[in-house]
Formats: structure tokens, C-alpha cells, sequence
């Protein structure tokens, strides 16, 4: 397993910022929606399935050791998937996205140390803190829907994209080949969840998808690269640092909902946002 550097490069920096700019992207396409959440997430799936299964003709296969790796990632995505249906059916996206979002960095951080032996440093930590702390302000002054429900989905949420983060960093590593691990884990892992979606919804979920076939290939190629640039990051910078930066996403989304969707977005998310760019600036000093 390749061990990455300790430093994040600019280069690295600036690749994770675009990736979080098409997490954004997809997210505001579900967002816009206005679908039921299970069929408009299984739309993206399906969608970045598709895109991925047109990469792997041109890519080697992941080595050995990267397949228990893709298996449990896998596993993990599925219930990945359920939790943010159930977090956005239960409340708003604007406050449901910014809380898994603003979570999952601290917990990869605090188990990265215990699994992966990272060692962020005090700089690192301070930047990790900083970014999770704007995002939760982001959520928290969120219009819409702050209930219980959604936040319980929600902080369900946070823990399994930190458990697929990990089994991902480190499968990436393991591969050699971030590119084609993640080909053939996005592949894959779609198909239980799109079977289960055809088997609870039937001929609906292939009416809703017939209609919004567009939007789901656009999503899905935005998933699917924004992943590939995070888990190629991940094998050249620390997961915990990795997985903070990506979540600037969140500051993307909310300023595509305020100049896109005509969302609000109000002085105190702007301290929020100011919070994020502060981490961004600490994890690159």
C-alpha cells in the first residue's frame, strides 16, 4: 500500500476543490428534482453506473488486494444511499446536506488515526475544525426544515460516508490505480441498490427514470469524477485532510442555491462560509 505524503500540495488542493465543485453540481440536480428522494438518488446511481461501465473497457482491472476494499465499500454505499433518501425526505436539503457533510470530516479524522495510523498535525486539525464548524453553521442557519427526523438521517449519514471514506482511501492505495478502483466500485455498487429500487418501486422507477434519463447522466458523470479526484487525492495527502477539503462542496451548494435555485443564504451563513475558507487556507499554510 502506497503511503501518501504528509503535505497537500497545490496541485492536489486545487483538483479536491473542482471535485467538491461537482459534488455541489450533482447534489444541486438532486436538489432540483423535486422527485421522490429515493428514485431521484437512484437516478444519479444509475447514472454514474453507466458512466463508469463506459470508462472500463479502456482501464486495467483493480488488483487483488483492492477487491475486499471494493466489496465493503460497496455494503457501505447501499446504506449510504438509504440514509440520504430518508435525511432528505424528512427535511430540507439545505440543512440536511451541510450536517452529514459537516460531520464525516471529524469522525474520519478520529478513526483515520486509529485504523489508517495517520498522524494530522496541529495545523491539519486546526483546518479540519475550521471547515466542519462553517459547514454546521451553513446548516444550522439553514431555511426550511430542521427536524429531528432529518437530523437523526442525517448524523447516520455523517458515520457511513466517514466508514466508506476510510475502506476507500485505503482501497485506493491498495490499488495502485485510484482510476480504476473507483470505475469498477461506482460499476458495482450500483447494482444492488438500482435491483432493490426496481424491486420496491417497479415500473414507476422505470417511468421516473425514462422522463429524467438526462439529468441522471449528467449527475451521475459529475459523481463519478468528483469521487475519481477524491480518491486519487487520497493517495498522494492524508484521508482526514482529504475528506475536509472535499466538503467545501457544501459552501459551493449553497451558493448554486442562492444564485441558481434563488435560495437564501444570509449574513450568518456567510460566517460560516468564511470558517470553511479559513480551514481551506489552514490545511495550505
Amino acid at each position: 500500500m502506497s503511503v501518501p505524503s504528509a503535505e497537500l500540495s497545490l496541485s492536489v488542493t486545487l483538483a479536491v476543490l473542482g471535485a467538491a465543485f461537482l459534488h455541489a453540481l450533482w447534489n444541486a440536480m438532486l436538489k432540483s428534482a423535486a422527485g421522490e428522494p429515493l428514485l431521484d438518488t437512484a437516478l444519479i446511481v444509475a447514472g454514474s453506473s453507466i458512466a463508469a461501465l463506459a470508462v472500463l473497457p479502456f482501464i486495467a482491472l483493480p488488483v487483488r488486494a483492492a477487491w475486499p476494499y471494493i466489496a465493503l465499500s460497496s455494503a457501505i454505499h447501499f446504506a449510504y444511499y438509504v440514509t440520504l433518501a430518508g435525511a432528505y425526505r424528512r427535511g430540507d436539503l439545505s440543512f440536511a446536506y451541510p450536517l452529514m457533510r459537516g460531520v464525516a470530516p471529524l469522525i474520519v479524522t478520529i478513526l483515520g488515526v486509529v485504523f489508517l495510523h495517520e498522524s494530522p498535525t496541529l495545523q491539519h486539525i486546526v483546518g479540519i475544525v475550521l471547515i466542519s464548524l462553517g459547514i454546521l453553521t451553513i446548516a444550522f442557519f439553514a431555511g426550511g426544515r430542521h427536524t429531528r427526523a432529518s437530523a437523526g438521517w442525517a448524523l447516520a449519514n455523517a458515520l457511513i460516508i466517514a466508514l466508506y471514506t476510510l475502506v476507500d482511501g485505503a482501497g485506493a492505495r491498495a490499488s495502485g490505480n485510484a482510476i480504476s478502483y473507483v470505475c469498477w466500485l461506482v460499476f458495482l455498487e450500483g447494482i444492488p441498490f438500482l435491483c432493490y429500487i426496481l424491486a420496491t418501486y417497479g415500473a414507476p422507477a422505470l417511468g421516473h427514470w425514462n422522463k429524467r434519463w438526462r439529468r441522471g447522466l449528467g449527475g451521475g458523470a459529475a459523481s463519478l469524477g468528483a469521487y475519481a479526484i477524491v480518491l486519487w487525492a487520497m493517495t498522494r495527502a492524508p484521508v482526514a485532510v482529504v475528506a475536509a477539503l472535499r466538503e467545501v462542496s457544501v459552501v459551493f451548494a449553497s451558493l448554486i442555491g442562492s444564485m441558481v435555485l434563488k435560495e437564501g443564504f444570509g449574513w450568518k451563513r456567510v460566517v460560516g462560509a468564511v470558517s470553511v475558507a479559513a480551514g481551506v487556507a489552514a490545511l495550505r499554510l
